[in-house]
């Protein structure tokens, strides 16, 4: 049986680090998938725990240099550890600067255009450049040498081999000048020294983390916010009294006290009062829903006036609000399709960038200016510092970290990283028409009387279809229970079967049937009213006529009416030149009338569950990438053959399931937001890879050909790792409705 476990990573430093731990997993016997996330410092393994363990996996990470725990869906992530991270990377780089200072300081000695800057005589002796350079390279430094160490011993260079390769080069030869010229008896300040080189390295590449830990903890506000929504305690209310406890020892079936203004704990269905639910932070809809006994309520939401009892229907691991989060820590986890080519390019990489660096010391040292080893040794410490593929390896993993959490924050749940790429790949979107185009429920849309007065019609009616569980039925006591509040009681009520529902109010027979059973019966429908019928019917209503004492009295059509957004929202996919498909299992026509409010050309009717899945598979074999949109069980085998399944959150938890993304909200503009989300992400991801690709190929013939200065090339390389993230960090902003 394949197991799905998260493990939390720590060592990692660049894109190299992750490729490695992926290599290495993946050769274990049993391990189907691993994804390793370099910004979240997280990885996603999938096994077939018959044949290997999470703890053979944890310990295979480990023997590579790097430190794997488990992580357990019900822990909440803590800040604590990133926080004592980034105070590290603060302190280190604070004394790295600090010891740095005399050396930049010393630099403007050997500039003419700086003969007007005073420099202390000390700052420029030799063995003062060596004593506070020491505890930069060897003490500070003594991270990028461990892992250096690591990575080589197992066959493999990161970013660390690179700066360990550079400074130690410059600090080694400085040493051996320094050296030799007291041996020699040279005066100090006539020695031209790299000190400064592995001191400015050092300091910018920490400089470089520092500022990337900063700008990652922002990728991951949406997580954090999501498990902010979470309470601890709840108030138990058992024989008479009210307790505090903790949510992980609620069991099904125990009764919560919420009162005005706090959070809902866990999930459940109301028992008893009556409220206002704010559900904004899960649904990202704004306007609070009324709540009474038999709703269900979901843990995170707000309960704004009246106090509630509530019935835990769900334990606290299997609330709405941890499966989102589950979700969203899924998706940030995996990898769009697009990663993998920086994963290819930084597994060979630093070997790459090592035989550079071999031609570019030959090239100069032979050719350009033969016997110079200063200027030699200079050029391959740039190449070797400049090439670090650390904003290559940023480029996807954040902006989908990004991109998801803010889908998130909308109530759209991405599964994976991968259909965030797909969807923007797609071209025809296919609609279910029940519950997804349409609220789902029938509405009273039209009510005609003849003979009593509005409200004395409906208070009939209302009183002998509230005897009834028909959906119709519902539908119509809901519509006069709005008008009516005291409803008299109907006697002798019975069902016709097929039909309707007859019975006895206050003494009269009523009758509530379609028009089909009177004209099966040879009784009379005026001629006006059954004009309304036809009209009615034609479309795609339902029509319920009523008569009281075998007298015509009235008519009521119901219908299931379009969700309020549904026509905007399929507007703006055909506008922005998608195919909009409509595949129901209702009549003709419903059908038509409901592709005609919402403005769909295209549309089948009467189709059958399997049906809707053929003819998707028929759109996919004529080259087009489907999206399929629904609610229901029946949409479940649509869901599973389309490229993209995006299910309802309103509907089946079989849908849900199916479907490879799920809109919280019923509203179809999620759906427009969805794909708007996609394609900005995907955007980002190549300015992502552009900048890197460019920073790469256009930076590193630079360095060799003696254009850059090593302390340059080391803040060019820290500063374009920070620039991929803020990047990223800009699909928080950026608009969704400009497609």
């Amino acid at each position: 049986m394949e197991v799905t476990n998260y493990l939390a990573i720590k060592g990692m430093h660049c894109a190299a680090c992750a490729v490695r731990i992926e290599k290495a997993v993946a050769k274990i016997d049993g391990v189907t998938d691993v994804n390793i996330n370099l910004t979240t410092e997280k990885g996603r393994v999938i096994f077939q725990e018959e044949r290997t363990s999470i703890a053979e996996v944890m310990k295979k990470i480990n023997n590579i240099g790097f430190e794997a725990n488990e992580i357990k869906v019900e822990n909440v992530p803590s800040d604590d550890e990133k926080s004592k991270e980034i105070q590290m990377l603060q302190m280190e780089f604070f004394l790295s600067a600090l010891f740095t200072f005399p050396l930049a300081w010393a630099m403007f000695a050997h500039f003419e255009w700086a003969t007007f800057i005073q420099v202390p005589k000390l700052f420029l002796n030799p063995w003062f450049q060596l004593g506070i350079t020491i505890p930069i390279q060897f003490i500070i430094g003594f991270q990028f040498y461990e892992r250096a160490w690591k990575a080589i011993k197992n066959k493999s260079a990161n970013m660390d081999v690179l700066v360990v390769l550079s400074t130690s080069a410059a600090f080694f030869y400085s040493h051996y000048l320094t050296i030799t010229s007291f041996l020699m008896g040279q005066p100090a300040h006539s020695v031209w020294l790299f000190y400064e080189t592995s001191a400015f390295i050092i300091t910018f590449v920490l400089l470089g983390k520092l500022l990337e830990a900063k700008t990652k903890l922002k990728t991951t506000e949406a997580i954090k916010k999501l498990y902010q929504l979470q309470t601890k305690t709840a108030t138990l209310y058992a024989n008479g009294k009210e307790s505090t406890l903790p949510v992980e020892q609620l069991s099904i079936g125990d009764v919560i006290i919420i009162k005005p203004g706090d959070k809902v704990p866990i999930d459940g269905q109301v028992v008893k009062g009556n409220s206002f639910i704010d559900e904004s932070l899960l649904t990202g809809e704004s306007i609070p829903v009324e709540k009474e006994a038999g709703n269900f309520v979901y843990a995170g939401t707000i309960n704004q006036n009246g106090r509630l009892a509530i019935k835990v229907t769900k334990r606290n691991a299997e609330t709405t609000l941890s499966q989102i989060i589950r979700i969203v820590e899924e998706a940030q986890s995996s990898k769009a399709p697009i990663q993998h080519i920086a994963d290819k390019i930084t597994a060979v990489f630093v070997p790459i960038v090592m035989m550079i660096a071999l031609v570019t010391f030959i090239a100069w040292y032979f050719v350009f200016l033969p016997g110079d080893f200063y200027e030699a040794l200079e050029k391959v410490i740039t190449v070797l510092i400049i090439a670090c593929p650390c904003a290559l390896g940023l480029a996807t993993p954040t902006s989908v970290m990004v991109g998801s959490g803010r889908a998130a924050q909308l109530g759209i749940l991405f599964k994976e990283g991968k259909f965030l790429e797909m969807l923007c790949k797609s071209n025809v979107v296919v609609f279910d028409k029940t519950g997804t185009i349409t609220k789902g429920e029938a509405d009273v849309t039209n009510i005609y009387v003849e003979h009593y007065s509005d409200n004395a019609f409906l208070e009939i009616i209302g009183a002998v279809e509230s005897a009834s569980n028909h959906p119709l039925a519902k539908a119509i006591v809901k519509n006069v229970k709005n008008k009516i509040k005291n409803l008299p009681t109907a006697h002798q009520v019975q069902n016709i079967p097929g039909y309707g529902v007859k019975g006895t109010v206050h003494g009269n027979e009523v009758v509530i049937a379609s028009p089909r059973y009177f004209m099966k019966n040879n009784k009379v429908i005026p001629l006006k009213a059954m004009k309304l019928v036809n009209e009615f019917e034609s479309e795609g209503k339902t029509v319920m006529v009523a008569t009281i004492n075998s007298r015509f009295a009235g008519m009521i059509a119901v219908a299931d009416e379009l969700k309020p957004t549904s026509q905007q929202a399929i507007s703006r996919l055909q506008h922005a030149g998608f195919e909009v498909i409509m595949l129901t299992g209702d009549n003709q026509a419903s059908a038509r009338t409901i592709a005609k409010k919402v403005g769909i050309k295209k549309f089948r009717a009467e189709v059958t569950p399997q049906e809707k899945a053929e003819i998707i598979k028929r759109l996919q074999k004529n080259g087009k990438r489907v999206v399929m949109v629904g609610d229901g069980i029946n949409d479940a085998p649509a869901l599973a053959v389309a490229n993209i399944g995006i299910a309802i959150g309103t509907g089946s938890d079989i849908a849900i399931d199916t479907g490879n993304i799920t809109i919280m909200t019923g509203g179809l503009m999620r759906v427009v937001d969805a794909i708007a989300i996609s394609k900005r992400t995907m955007v980002n991801i190549k300015q992502n890879f552009l900048w890197a690709f460019f920073y790469n190929i256009f930076m590193i013939p630079f360095a060799m050909l003696g254009f850059m200065a090593p302390w340059l090339a080391g803040a060019a390389m820290a500063l374009s790792s920070v620039s991929v993230v803020l990047n990223a960090l800009r699909l928080k902003r950026v608009k969704l409705y400009s497609f």
